[in-house]
């Protein structure tokens, strides 16, 4: 039977000069390395994301304009909540957006990825085209938009007036200021989800389509029964990317309309902007927030049981 102390073969100090062995040694200085460099990340999460969540949640109790000292008012923020119309109102707003914003997106980037997924001349210059709005600035991209739906000295108005037709009031009228600012959005975004839909286009095994060939299979049945079931996953992933993205719909009434006319344009996320930094309702702004996010992820989260149910995920 072994004589010997067990803290003699389990402790990675020498018994005899009371050392770190040499691989024990390496691996505390590369763990301390290791701890050095996430830093850097765990400053940045607990100042920009841990900090300001919390903060925000102990908002919802209080009463505070940034100047004066917060004031404890318990649920009074979210009695206001329940009973603001506005706010609902904007939120109806959003659900219009998304109903036009997201169908519209998805079916002309699928177009769009199908056809550029074909062998075609200058194939990267018009995938790079596409894309190109996605690069530029949400602040740019909107102010062009703005001077082509002005009304006077608009593109748009003028080559309409040129066919001889009569200048719509794209961003004038409540009836027709969302529609306008869904397709900017979808103009702006496409070229994101072309990329995302070839990346699924490009993953279908070639064989079923050669085996589709075979059977004289027509372009429209190869994509019915062998493109859209294979693509399924890239469908979901693009449908609750849309929907997160068209919830946070600010640049585009914020620089075009202001919310406006008649408020028809006024969306959830410019709602909440206006009462935090435009009326110092910091507490209620807070309450807005966490509500406004909670609805975002149960309609995600059903979004995605739906579809996933439908496709057979």
């Amino acid at each position: 039977m072994d004589a010997r102390p067990i803290t003699s073969r389990t402790s990675p100090v020498s018994p005899q000069t009371g050392r770190l062995s040499v691989g024990q040694g390496r691996r505390r200085h590369t763990a301390n390395a290791g701890y050095v460099l996430v830093l850097p990340y765990i400053a940045h999460f607990l100042t920009f994301v841990a900090f300001p969540l919390v903060f925000s949640f102990v908002l919802i109790f209080h009463r505070w304009d940034i100047l004066s000292p917060m004031q404890w008012i318990g649920l009074g923020n979210v009695h206001r909540l329940l009973h603001d119309r506005l706010f609902f109102r904007a939120l109806a707003n959003t659900g219009v957006f998304l109903l036009i914003h997201i169908p519209l997106q998805i079916v002309i980037a699928l177009a769009l990825a199908v056809f550029l997924n074909q062998k075609l001349r200058l194939r990267g210059f018009f995938r790079a085209i596409f894309f190109l709005p996605v690069v530029v600035s949400g602040v740019v991209t909107t102010m062009l938009w703005d001077s082509l739906y002005a009304q006077d000295t608009g593109v748009l108005n003028n080559v309409l007036s040129s066919l001889g037709l009569g200048r719509v009031p794209w961003l004038t009228s409540p009836t027709m200021a969302m529609p306008s600012i869904a397709i900017m959005a979808t103009w702006k975004n496409v070229g994101l989800y072309i990329v995302l839909f070839l990346v699924g286009l490009q993953s279908v095994p070639q064989h079923l389509y050669e085996a589709a060939d075979i059977e004289g299979a027509s372009p429209w049945r190869k994509f019915r029964h062998i493109t859209l079931p294979m693509i399924n996953p890239t469908v979901v992933m693009v449908v609750i990317l849309s929907t997160i993205g068209g919830f946070s719909l600010f640049i585009e009434p914020y620089i075009m309309t202001g919310g406006g006319p008649i408020r028809s344009t006024l969306s959830a996320v410019l709602y909440i902007y206006h009462q935090a930094f435009q009326f110092n309702h910091m507490g209620y702004a807070a309450t807005l927030g966490f509500f406004f996010a909670l609805i975002v992820f149960m309609v995600v989260l059903l979004q995605k049981r739906v579809v996933e149910q439908e496709t057979g995920l």
